[in-house]
């Protein structure tokens, strides 16, 4: 599998997948686990209350789409040192389990009509982790990730982050873009840049009052009947 810096030469369309509650459920709690991880970094680092290290947390994540960039742009925190207290120590091998489900519909997924590439605001070894603990690696063609060691972050939702996507999958036109993610914002601003785009808003959680794209599904297994052109077979009649 691809990562940045490697470019495969696509003359196909690209679905690209977010990662991180999206190939596997928000239930996970892996996002919960992540916040507390990253209110203890900003507590113990910048010396703050709990109360102000959540607060600042949210402000950050909300103002960047990623808390890490607010704590490099004010702080000089050591992105790295902070995947490492973070993304790295969270114990997803016991919460992460492979999705015999999730991987039949990827298996399904025509390679010939499509090239299917990994796309997350997290850096590549939790990113890799993942997939790999999924079981899913091998499926994929590449992951574009955001790397901790530059300066300044680039990440979803910039602009700039969707089209240095685009540069690794090798892919030249807007049109042939093709996204899943669970995000509203980062869904909403790849529309906006021209993208073809699924909003994961999971079984659960409430719909928002404005879809934040064209599509909207509720499970990650939806993909087949949002972009059937790309698979090999036709929905299951028993799925």
């Amino acid at each position: 599998m691809a990562t940045n810096g490697s470019v495969t030469p696509a003359a196909k369309p690209v679905l690209f997948f977010d990662i991180d509650n999206c190939l596997y459920p928000r239930s996970s709690n892996v996002h919960d686990r992540m916040a507390a991880l990253i209110d203890e970094f900003f507590l113990k680092h910048l010396n703050l209350t709990e109360e102000e290290a959540i607060r600042l947390h949210t402000e950050y994540y909300t103002q960047y789409g990623l808390a890490i960039e607010g704590l490099v742009r004010h702080h000089e925190i050591d992105p790295l040192e902070y995947n490492a207290k973070v993304d790295d120590a969270l114990p997803l091998e016991d919460i992460i389990k492979p999705n015999p489900d999730l991987r039949k519909m990827l298996e399904d997924i025509d390679k010939d009509k499509v090239t299917i590439w990994l796309f997350t605001n997290a850096y590549v070894n939790h990113g890799r982790r993942v997939v790999r603990l999924l079981e899913i690696d091998d499926l994929f063609d590449g992951l574009t990730y955001c790397d901790y060691s530059e300066i300044p972050l680039l990440c979803k939702p910039n602009p700039e982050m969707y089209k240095k996507a685009m540069r690794e999958a090798g892919v030249d036109r807007v049109e042939d873009c093709y996204f899943v993610d669970d995000s509203f914002l980062n869904c909403s601003k790849a529309q906006e840049f021209g993208w073809t785009v699924a909003h994961l808003v999971e079984e659960g959680l409430p719909v928002p009052k404005k879809q934040a794209s064209q599509y909207q599904i509720r499970n990650i297994l939806e993909i087949r009947d949002t972009f059937p052109q790309f698979f090999k077979s036709p929905k299951p009649v028993d799925a």
